[in-house]
């Protein structure tokens, strides 16, 4: 159940939002709440802006350690994922093979279109940092939820 986990991780996560001149915000990354996702292995989140799992946009920051992934899933709504920091590793189809990701250094972009089968995370030594953009609410749901969400791999 990624979804409820997902939600309650980030519902009430609190924003470090600093008030600017008329409808302006600033969120200071020092200031950014992480917390860990359950059964993760490590990966934490954090609510930049909005609620993913209200209506409206949303921005939300994963930071997976070295060699941790999730696996095959999909999301109700579009969502938009750009490489903050290190490489992130991204394949596509309901086939998990953390070999044949495609590495995705720091500065690069990957849509996710709503109902797009995909996987993602860290399959080196490097750990990654995304951040993902989209409209809620919106849910993830696993190919196959017999599995574990999240899985070490390689290392």
């Amino acid at each position: 159940m990624r979804a409820l986990a997902v939600a309650v991780v980030l519902a009430g996560a609190g924003l470090a939002a600093t008030a600017v001149a008329g409808d302006f915000m600033v969120v200071p990354a020092d200031q950014l709440v992480w917390r860990e996702m359950p059964d993760s292995h490590g990966v934490r989140a954090a609510v930049v802006y909005g609620d993913p799992s209200k209506p409206g946009i949303y921005v939300v920051r994963v930071r997976f350690p070295p060699h941790v992934m999730d696996r095959p899933h999909s999301h109700s709504q579009d969502r938009y994922v750009t490489v903050l920091e290190g490489r992130w590793a991204a394949g596509t189809g309901a086939r998990f093979d953390p070999a044949a990701a495609t590495p995705l250094p720091a500065g690069s972009f990957m849509f996710h279109p709503a109902g797009g089968v995909h996987w993602d995370g860290s399959n080196s030594d490097a750990p990654a940092v995304v951040q993902i953009i989209g409209m809620g609410p919106v849910t993830s749901t696993d190919v196959d939820p017999a599995l574990p969400p999240w899985v070490k791999v390689g290392g």
